[in-house]
């Protein structure tokens, strides 16, 4: 795609244009809001508490005849004492040598990603609270009705809940395989890309992550964009409740979270996306203030030409980009 022109057609179809109008260069100047002045310790003070709760992981084989991963369900306890299940994934092959924690999108997931390249990794895949394996009576799948999920309540909005189930999903990985520890990686898209830039400001046991399409990115500037998807939702909600949504959702701001990322982050933003504004992707990106790297996607949530080339492009890229979670030799055998 052009700096100039979207070779993506089919804008009509939404009633407003994806690309928002804006180019290559605007879309890297898009900066985070300003933050609460308690914002860090907001989150401080909520990681904390996640680092208290035992996770009690547990792994039950699953019988595949898959010729590359041995497939388990797993579940463990996250904050409130909610039940968060999935999936982990572990190499017929080779040797146990780094981690992933991979979140998923708002339509949840039914099954790992096979396709992931990483060798000698052992793949986690929790499903958020509320959603698909982890799905409760009282919380609604639909992203339209989760994203409001105790939306008047800092405290007990269903985003912070999801941003502490990544964090024991890092305890429940270093509980499995505690020589892990440093050589732990987040993937997550779009929904599991702003709750990754939540998690990742304040969790330091993850040394790389990766966001594709993140979402969640200065809400100020989204709740003013139209759109489709969970973000329609909240625009929704905010006409009637303004003050109240927009003092909740400073505090679930993934661009003024990711100010606070200090690990090398790898991020796909999307020039044209009807679901996840642009501005909002790039807001993330901008805001990271360490190592990174941006892979720019020619649409997010949205079907196009090039689609499976990009895809392929970009797993190479992470393939690289991950090589350094894997330890030397000598440090392997020191920590086995």
């Amino acid at each position: 795609m052009s700096d100039d022109n979207n070779s993506i057609s089919n804008k009509s179809e939404y009633g407003f244009d994806p690309t928002y109008g804006y180019s290559l260069h605007q879309l890297i100047d898009v900066p985070p809001p300003k933050a609460p002045k308690d914002f860090d310790g907001f989150w401080q003070k909520r990681y904390q508490n996640a680092l208290t709760v035992a996770p009690k992981p547990y792994a039950g084989r699953i019988n595949s005849d898959n010729p590359h991963w041995l497939i388990f369900a797993i579940n463990y306890t996250s904050t409130d004492n909610f039940p968060i299940r999935g999936w982990l994934l572990l190499p017929k092959q080779g040797a146990i040598k780094r981690g992933f924690i991979i979140g998923h999108g708002y339509g949840g997931r039914d099954m790992p990603d096979f396709h992931l390249p990483f060798e000698n990794a052992a793949l986690l895949f929790p499903c958020f609270r509320g959603l698909g394996l982890s799905a409760q009576a009282g919380i609604s799948t639909d992203p339209y009705w989760h994203v409001r999920h105790d939306i008047d309540k800092l405290d007990r909005y269903i985003l912070g809940g999801c941003v502490d189930d990544v964090w024991l999903a890092t305890s429940a990985m270093l509980a499995f395989f505690p020589h892990l520890n440093g050589h732990l990686g987040y993937l997550g898209i779009s929904f599991a890309g702003g709750i990754g830039a939540l998690a990742l400001a304040y969790e330091h046991r993850i040394a790389r992550g990766h966001f594709n399409v993140p979402t969640f990115g200065n809400h100020p500037l989204r709740l003013r964009l139209p759109t489709q998807g969970s973000a329609k939702s909240l625009q929704q909600f905010y006409r009637s409740h303004k003050k109240q949504t927009l003092k909740i959702l400073r505090y679930y701001d993934a661009a003024t979270a990711a100010l606070r990322i200090t690990v090398p982050m790898h991020c796909a933003c999307a020039r044209f996306d009807p679901c996840v504004a642009p501005p909002g992707q790039f807001a993330i990106y901008n805001a990271l203030p360490s190592e990174k790297q941006l892979f720019i996607l020619d649409a997010g949530h949205y079907n196009y030409a090039n689609q499976a080339h990009q895809q392929n492009d970009l797993l190479d890229e992470l393939n690289i980009f991950f090589e350094p979670l894997m330890p030397t030799a000598a440090a392997f055998d020191f920590m086995c």
